[in-house]
């Protein structure tokens, strides 16, 4: 694992570095998805790139995408000033949904026109090299160099416009600087983890940072501390689990998100506030099971790992049937995990397997996906049948609990007030 995971890791690393920075700025400028609009803008260019012959990882593939994203930046720049007249947020949501809408015109007419925006979306961040990791380590050395030495009118511009005015600073300019470096940045970024990985390095860590730090310093130190972290995270996820990397790295970064705000909202809640909560929640379930039956109910799907609650509103027949479904479904699994390793370890190259067998290897886990896929569809058939017997059983209760709890807590709300 070690050696697959680590210079991914310290390319995560990087990103998180240079990427936490500008997500500062960002975020103090109020121009949340000017990352993930120039992401795209580099991403199109990409795209022109490959219509014209070029890989996305080649050289004539990144000049084609720093084009388009400077092109991009100095719009960006252009627009700030009539800002009264025309809102900055407008334009990068102008120019993000221009961009997305040519390249799936222009990747529509591409040979795998599905794959490369795919690739694109979420990168290849698994396959890095050392070569690409030193590349950007010191082109992302040499911008936080140039942002260190001048960061004052730098700081100025963006956290503090107003002070930026009066000491006349030529805002264009430094905003110029700002884009430019921030177009240089994206565009390396986008070819290696794709664009949903990018704007997550850039906003998440931090604005988390900004919940728990006021100075400038603490809070760029804690979003590049989130930042490695989470990484590192979602790489150990995507490895265990056998996940697409780009994607488990930005679900850490998304629940990383909402353990947050979850752990900073609820100690601010009231007794009367909570119950009024878990009123409306247990009433709502309630009518959903009454009034929609049929569709997926996960509070009861998590209920049904006692055995009894699966079991109790079943037929004898249907729970003999359910049985049989259940251990044809555990051996599959056992076959198919046993399997899906000896793939991975042929395609890692831990063992060697000639071509053919392979691919006889790989159209048999497809199948038995297909028969454990039938077998889920059965069980999901008689849990159906089930919810069909539980609407009034367990439905219709909760939705007298529900909006009982919710009439008493408004009640008790009225008393006081009186």
């Amino acid at each position: 694992m070690i050696e697959l995971l680590l210079w991914p890791l310290v390319a995560g690393f990087v990103l998180a570095g240079i990427h936490a920075y500008f997500g500062m700025h960002v975020l103090a400028r109020g121009v949340v998805f000017v990352d993930l609009s120039l992401a795209q803008v580099a991403a199109l260019g990409l795209t022109i790139a490959i219509l014209a012959g070029h890989s996305v990882q080649s050289e004539a593939g990144y000049w084609y995408a720093f084009a388009f994203a400077i092109g991009g930046a100095a719009l960006f720049a252009l627009a700030r000033p009539y800002e009264k007249l025309l809102q900055q947020e407008a334009v990068i949501g102008i120019v993000y949904a221009v961009s997305a809408s040519i390249g799936v015109l222009a990747l529509d007419r591409a040979p795998q026109g599905a794959e490369h925006i795919k690739q694109l979306l979420i990168g290849s961040i698994l396959i890095v090299t050392p070569q690409e990791v030193a590349h950007i380590a010191l082109l992302y050395a040499a911008i936080g160099a140039v942002h260190l030495i001048f960061r004052q009118p730098l700081l100025e511009v963006s956290f503090h416009p107003l002070l930026a005015a009066a000491l006349r600073r030529n805002v264009l300019f430094w905003d110029v600087v700002f884009y430019g470096s921030f177009a240089l940045v994206v565009t390396s970024s986008v070819r290696m983890v794709g664009v949903l990985l990018v704007f997550s390095y850039l906003i998440i860590p931090a604005a988390l940072a900004g919940l728990f730090a006021v100075d400038l310093r603490w809070r760029l130190l804690l979003a590049w501390a989130l930042g490695a972290g989470l990484t590192a995270v979602g790489l150990y996820a995507s490895w265990t689990w056998d996940l697409p990397t780009g994607p488990a790295i930005v679900t850490a970064f998304g629940a990383a998100t909402a353990l947050v705000v979850l752990g900073l909202s609820v100690p601010k809640l009231t007794m009367r506030a909570a119950a009024l909560f878990a009123s409306a929640v247990v009433a709502l379930a309630g009518l959903l099971l009454v009034a929609f039956p049929a569709m997926d109910q996960p509070w009861l799907d998590a209920l049904d790992i006692a055995p009894p609650v699966q079991t109790a509103f079943l037929s004898s027949g249907e729970r003999f049937t359910r049985n049989e479904v259940l251990d044809s479904i555990a051996r599959a699994r056992a076959e198919l995990l046993r399997l899906r390793a000896l793939e991975q370890d042929v395609r890692w190259g831990k063992i060697e397997m000639e071509p053919d067998k392979a691919e006889r290897l790989r159209q048999y886990l497809a199948g038995r996906s297909e028969i454990s896929a039938g077998d889920q569809l059965v069980l999901r058939h008689l849990r159906g049948k089930g919810r069909e017997r539980q609407r009034l059983a367990l439905g219709l209760p909760l939705l007298i609990i529900g909006f009982g709890g919710i009439y008493a807590v408004r009640r008790g709300r009225r008393h006081d007030a009186a």
